[in-house]
């Protein structure tokens, strides 16, 4: 029975590690998208820093990034800056592989 507890702990210590790789994965990613998204809106580096915080709240909210991809478009609307959802999403991809490597 000691060995069935250990392997337990061993699993649940694996388990807490993993999950929280993903959230530094995906808060470093919606980081690297917050980044892009504001030098497309020609934020100062003070806009940025905040639009970058509204981008990682957003994304705590719900689970998945449609929410994100709903604010971004919505944010490039509010300017009438025309970018099609498919770069947004391409983008998104691209900064989720960027982070992915940060942790490697």
């Amino acid at each position: 029975m000691n060995k069935f507890n250990e392997r337990e702990k061993s699993f649940e210590k694996k388990f807490a590690r993993d999950e929280e790789l993903k959230f530094r994965i995906i808060a470093k990613s919606n980081k690297y998208l917050g980044e892009w998204v504001s030098s497309k809106l020609g934020k100062s580096e003070e806009e940025k820093k905040k639009y970058i915080q509204e981008i990682i709240k957003v994304d705590m909210q719900k689970a998945g990034n449609e929410d994100v991809l709903k604010k971004i478009v919505e944010d490039f609307e509010a300017v009438s800056i025309s970018i099609d959802k498919l770069e947004i999403k391409d983008q998104m991809e691209k900064t989720l592989s960027r982070a992915k490597e940060d942790f490697k």
